[in-house]
């Protein structure tokens, strides 16, 4: 029978992401098993909803659907991208009460360690917390900030020995797990918010090594994820119809910072605001053809921006999974309104944004000495690695590499709770 989370020797890994999380936990040397979040499902989108009719707080899918169905509150995603940013300290208003985005990172993180506590039985008081390779590019103190407000708000919520891990050394982890043999694995960690890349040597007579500092051969990151690529479609795509690029009278464009929030899931609500209003109602005498303008006022009036993230979101990944056109379905706005999203669109769109993607992997090998031929395979995980531009990408950079498609959103978390922290 194995262990109860109140050993000392069992700890719980939460890989708290961009877009969805998830919770495993292990007790010493036995198998990690993740934990149902929402009903039989093993993930949840990192999604809180204030709900002003009820003053109730829901979380998940059920947030999600609260505001897609229309329930007056406030929509939180992408709360990992404030992490090291001086807008986590910022003070919002929900359910007439201010409180800051730490806040509400802990507020979620506290719903994860109650839930896995009714799985288990009790409360658990270590985890390991999984972080990107970097939270921010190219700024160490950036990057040291944001790990300590993740580890102060999961001390904030009752977690008493709170460790991290890389999350594609954790993913790393958990597919050795299934090897037979020794291998060298480049492990592909494709997120909403980060892509992390690490070559790492693995195999079963390593699994008992105490240290395994030694096998991380290297390690890159690049702050480059799935919310990136659904903003860049909505730019090219669907910001278009209400303005963005469009020619007013004098042939000048539109003024465009209200288009880029409108596509960036963290910023969107800032929109909603009445001084972002009355601006946008003034841009009016920008345009030249008027419906677009009415249509922006329409998603800033009635807040349907994350309902065109959302919309954003579902075709990419339906004209990914099918690799067949796709429409994405506008009609909140206006009846009928849809923008295409076409196979060959999608790749264009996100060339530029995979190549750096793409070219952060070759970094990391190229840090470790090695020749593609050296390498094993390519370990995938992380949501966004699914998407087909992205793996022909990555085919297209190392010829003949297998590639392995792991547990999308639950392999980082299962690899936490083997780490040793």
């Amino acid at each position: 029978m194995e262990e109860g989370p109140s050993s000392h020797t069992s700890k719980l890994g939460i890989d708290f992401g961009t877009s969805n999380s998830a919770v495993s936990w292990a007790a010493e040397g036995g198998l990690a098993r993740l934990i149902p979040l929402e009903g039989e499902a093993l993930s949840m989108p990192t999604a809180v909803f204030y709900n002003d009719e009820d003053r109730r707080t829901h979380f998940g899918r059920d947030a999600v659907a609260q505001y897609l169905a229309g329930t007056e509150g406030r929509l939180m995603r992408s709360l990992k991208s404030l992490l090291g940013s001086p807008l986590l300290l910022e003070k919002t208003e929900v359910n007439h009460q201010q409180i800051s985005y730490q806040e509400i990172v802990a507020t979620f993180l506290a719903e994860l360690r109650e839930r896995a506590a009714q799985a288990l039985g009790a409360a658990p008081t270590r985890v390991v917390m999984g972080r990107p390779v970097h939270f921010v590019d190219d700024d160490p103190e950036r990057d040291a900030l944001a790990q300590r407000s993740l580890l102060e708000a999961a001390q904030a919520v009752g977690f008493e020995q709170v460790s991290f891990q890389l999350e594609p050394i954790a993913a790393a982890l958990d597919h050795e797990r299934r090897l037979s043999r020794e291998s060298l694995v480049l492990v592909v960690d494709l997120g909403g918010g980060t892509s992390d890349f690490t070559v790492v040597r693995l195999g079963p007579e390593r699994m008992t090594l105490a240290d395994r500092s030694g096998d991380v051969l290297a390690t890159s990151g690049v702050h480059i994820g799935g919310t990136d690529f659904d903003q860049k479609l909505s730019l090219e795509q669907v910001m278009p119809l209400l303005g963005y690029r469009h020619l007013g009278p004098q042939q000048r464009e539109v003024p465009s910072r209200v288009f880029f929030d409108l596509a960036t899931w963290h910023l969107i609500h800032w929109q909603y605001l009445p001084r972002a209003i009355s601006q946008a109602q003034a841009l009016r005498v920008n345009y030249n053809d008027l419906r677009l303008h009415a249509r922006l006022m329409e998603v800033l009036r009635h807040r349907h921006g994350h309902h065109i993230a959302h919309e954003v979101e579902q075709a990419k990944i339906r004209c990914s999974q099918h690799d067949a056109g796709t429409q994405i379905d506008l009609s909140i706005v206006e009846p009928g309104l849809q923008a295409p999203l076409e196979t060959a669109v999608l790749q264009g769109h996100l060339a530029a944004l995979l190549a750096r993607t793409v070219a952060c992997a070759r970094t990391c090998v190229q840090r470790a000495g090695l020749s593609d031929s050296a390498l094993d395979a390519i370990y995938l995980t992380g949501g966004s690695s699914a998407l087909r531009p992205f793996q022909r990408a990555l085919q297209a950079e190392f010829p003949g590499v297998a590639l392995v498609e792991g547990d999308l959103f639950g392999g980082v978390a299962s690899g936490l709770a083997y780490s040793r922290g």
